[in-house]
């Protein structure tokens, strides 16, 4: 007898009688590796493990589990929902092959059967399946592709802002970064962290619309200078406008918020506690970290001590206490992305004072 290739598709057979199973064999072994079982229950556990069958040609009448029923379960795991099942029957009636195509089927073939139609009907099937198998494989790789734009686009629309004041622009990846982190450390679901990640480097944009004279004054900003210097939050806010994207509704609340305190004395809405949205609660403390820690050219860069001090002593007043609380826990995580993406050596204005002033 001729064997199949290793490489052949695995079909699994499903009947009851073994004189019809014989004959499935006969017919597909040539051309396919074949596999079989004598009830329902069976081939659930066949097709449950890895390989899976690449096709099942199932009987409707057996005693335990028939056939619909059989299908049915093949279909709600998620390791054998993707496997094609072709009845293989004697039920012809209208009726039987609605409820079949129904509950997932992609074929019927109907006994006595035809060795020319089986081989024909696998074939097809098989064929259709890895060509879904491929279409799928090329969305899955061209919205990766989509998502990785996306996010180098956001990024290099919040480095736009950042390139005013901070010259190698890896604040936003920084501190994208740190919110991950501390939105994982409250247990929020993967789908809204991957969200904040990918929104958080906008949290800045506004300040394209603040002169330079003022992003770039090394020094204390008098009241009239802070007053244009708090409005970037709501020029933030209107950049990045009204849209129905997930993302963008984000970005934006992030962009407006950033800047509220937990005590009410923020801006530039003076939201307070819970009031203010979650995203911007963290991204405050990812944003204050960052800019801490690193050279502007109003500031020296602090050491990871005092500006973990800072934050420390802000719980309550600037920051949500959970949230600091988040923060510390993974704050050997915090360093390694601050290390991994740390800035090149910029000389900075000798003549500032690190304790001038607080990041804007």
């Amino acid at each position: 007898m001729i064997q199949p290739l290793n490489n052949a598709p695995t079909l699994l057979v499903v009947d009851d009688r073994p004189e019809n199973i014989d004959m499935l064999v006969g017919i597909l072994r040539p051309e396919f590796r074949v596999k079989a079982a004598l009830s329902g229950e069976q081939a659930l556990k066949i097709a449950a493990i890895s390989p899976h069958p690449d096709l099942i040609l199932l009987d409707i009448m057996m005693p335990g589990l028939d056939g619909y029923e059989t299908i049915e379960l093949l279909k709600s795991d998620p390791r054998t929902s993707h496997i094609p099942v072709i009845f293989v029957t004697a039920k012809s009636e209208v009726g039987d092959e609605e409820r079949g195509f129904a509950l997932g089927a992609v074929d019927y073939i109907t006994k006595p059967l035809s060795p020319p139609i089986v081989l024909a009907r696998v074939r097809t099937h098989l064929a259709l399946h890895d060509q879904n198998r491929v279409l799928e494989q090329k969305v899955i790789q061209r919205t990766e592709e989509l998502n990785a734009t996306r996010l180098q686009i956001i990024r290099r629309l919040g480095r736009a802002a950042e390139f005013k004041d901070n010259e190698t622009g890896m604040h936003v990846i920084r501190m994208s970064h740190y919110s991950r982190i501390i939105a994982e450390g409250i247990g929020m679901p993967e789908n809204w962290t991957r969200l904040l990640f990918e929104a958080a480097p906008m949290h800045d944009v506004g300040k394209i619309g603040i002169p330079d004279r003022i992003l770039l004054k090394p020094g204390k900003l008098d009241a009239e200078e802070w007053e244009l210097m708090k409005k970037h939050a709501q020029f933030g806010a209107d950049i990045i406008g009204e849209d129905g994207s997930e993302l963008l509704q984000m970005a934006r609340i992030i962009a407006a918020t950033h800047h509220e305190k937990w005590n009410g004395s923020g801006y530039p809405a003076g939201l307070k506690g819970r009031n203010i949205p979650l995203e911007g609660r963290i991204v405050a403390i990812a944003d204050v970290f960052d800019a801490l820690t690193t050279e502007r050219p109003y500031k020296k860069a602090w050491s990871v001590e005092r500006a973990i001090e800072l934050i420390q002593s802000e719980s309550g007043s600037h920051f949500d206490p959970t949230l600091v609380t988040a923060f510390c826990d993974a704050l050997e995580t915090i360093l390694e992305i601050k290390y991994q993406f740390a800035e090149e050596d910029i000389p900075g204005p000798a003549s500032v004072d690190a304790t001038t002033e607080l990041p804007h």
